[in-house]
C-alpha cells in the first residue's frame, strides 16, 4: 500500500496531482517494477516540482522532459529501473549521483538511503536543484558543483553506490577509487544517440567485475566536468 503525501504543502500537490502519480505507478507497475520501496519513494516525491511549469501538465508521463542547457529530467522508468538496481545488494548509507540535473533522482535516493551526496556541473540547474531540496525539506541529500578538474567527490568518499545519470562512452574508472570495498557503479556505457547499456560494476578488494544490461539513451559524460 502506497504511504500519504510527504510534501502536501507544496504548489500543485493536490487529488489532481495525486490521480496522475498513481497512475504513473501503476504504468511502472506494467513495465515490470516490483520493488515496493521503489514504487512508494516515487509516489512520494512530486515530480512536477523539478519541471518547468509549462511542462508540469506532462510531469507525471513516463517520459523525459527537457530541462534546459542540453539537459533532461529521465525518463520516470528508467529513473525506477536505476533505483531498484541501487537496492538490489540491501540499502546502501553513502550514495553519489554524477550529475543532479533537476535533482528528481536525488530526491527519489532520497526517499530510501541515509546520505545522497550529488554534483552537478551547470551552475544554474545546481542552484535550482539545492532550492527544490530546502523547499521539498530533504536534509539528507548533499549537493556540490563539480570541479574542473575532477569527476565525482573524492574527499567525501567511499561510497557504497555510485549513480552516473550521463552516458559515458567508456567505463569512468576514474570513480573507482571512489567506491566502497564490495560497493558497486551504476553507468550508462555507449556512444551517445546509440548503443549505450546500462552497466553495473561490482567492487571485490581491487576487482572489479562489469555486468552489461539494458539499452538506454542519456545525455553524454563530459568527464572532469559532470
Amino acid at each position: 500500500m502506497m504511504q500519504p503525501d510527504k510534501h502536501p504543502h507544496v504548489r500543485g500537490f493536490g487529488m489532481a496531482s495525486a490521480r496522475s502519480r498513481a497512475r504513473l505507478i501503476a504504468r511502472l507497475e506494467q513495465l515490470g517494477i516490483r520493488d515496493e520501496r521503489v514504487l512508494e519513494a516515487m509516489n512520494r516525491v512530486p515530480r512536477h516540482m523539478f519541471v518547468d511549469e509549462a511542462m508540469t501538465s506532462r510531469a507525471y508521463d513516463d517520459t523525459a522532459l527537457p530541462i534546459g542547457y542540453g539537459q533532461t529530467i529521465s525518463q520516470p522508468y528508467i529513473v525506477a529501473q536505476m533505483t531498484s538496481l541501487l537496492l538490489a545488494d540491501g540499502v546502501p548509507d553513502h550514495v553519489l549521483e554524477i550529475g543532479t540535473g533537476s535533482g528528481y533522482q536525488a530526491a527519489v535516493l532520497a526517499e530510501l538511503v541515509a546520505t545522497v551526496y550529488t554534483v552537478e556541473r551547470i551552475k544554474p540547474l545546481y542552484d535550482q536543484a539545492r532550492r527544490r531540496f530546502a523547499e521539498l525539506g530533504y536534509r539528507n541529500i548533499r549537493p556540490r558543483e563539480a570541479r574542473d578538474d575532477v569527476l565525482g567527490l573524492p574527499s567525501y568518499g567511499p561510497f557504497d553506490v555510485i549513480l552516473v545519470t550521463a552516458g559515458a562512452e567508456a567505463l569512468p574508472t576514474s570513480l573507482y577509487e571512489q567506491m566502497a570495498e564490495q560497493g558497486r557503479m551504476i553507468v550508462p556505457v555507449g556512444a551517445s544517440g546509440g548503443g549505450q547499456r546500462l552497466v553495473v560494476v561490482r567492487r571485490q578488494g581491487q576487482s572489479f567485475q562489469r555486468e552489461d544490461l539494458d539499452p538506454v539513451s542519456f545525455v553524454p559524460l563530459i568527464e572532469g566536468h559532470d
